[in-house]
């Protein structure tokens, strides 16, 4: 399955992702929405930064979830894998600590083979317009012409 990850433009993160230096994406939410539970080993996702055309892609190593995780278990996963570019972003960890503690559903996927692709834009019709990840499938299904009108 291929999957769309729409990323904040400030941070910089693809090209952490490019570079390696970023194996980890992070999506954390109050309720359960893609990609949770949608996300699987050898799965691709693709990169693009909000407004922008998707310019990057890579393989889903392995996914985590995390179902309503406990103090501790949040405390865990920054040791593991809170470090710069990690799970905690640019946030300090006891700030991003009371920010995960409101979001119950924690989906980490592992990243391997990122790559540059050709930009292209996308079409995320069906998917609401504050979408952040889209499960589409076959990326052909949501691919656009760079001359085509799109997000």
């Amino acid at each position: 399955m291929d999957h769309v990850a729409i990323m904040d433009p400030k941070q910089g993160l693809i090209s952490k992702i490019l570079s390696g230096e970023k194996t980890i994406e992070s999506r954390w939410y109050k309720m359960r929405v893609a990609p949770w539970g949608r996300i699987g080993a050898g799965d691709v996702v693709y990169f693009k930064e909000s407004g922008k055309p998707v310019t990057a892609k890579a393989k889903v190593a392995t996914v985590q979830q995390c179902d309503h995780p406990t103090e501790a278990e949040l405390v865990k996963l920054i040791a593991q894998y809170g470090g710069s570019p990690g799970i905690c972003g640019v946030m300090e960890p006891r700030e991003w600590l009371n920010w995960a503690k409101e979001r119950p559903y924690v989906v980490l996927v592992f990243l391997k083979e990122a790559e540059v692709v050709q930009p292209f834009l996308i079409n995320k019709t069906g998917f609401g317009s504050a979408c952040a990840w889209l499960s589409v499938g076959d990326i052909n299904r949501v691919r656009l012409q760079l001359a085509d009108k799109a997000e």
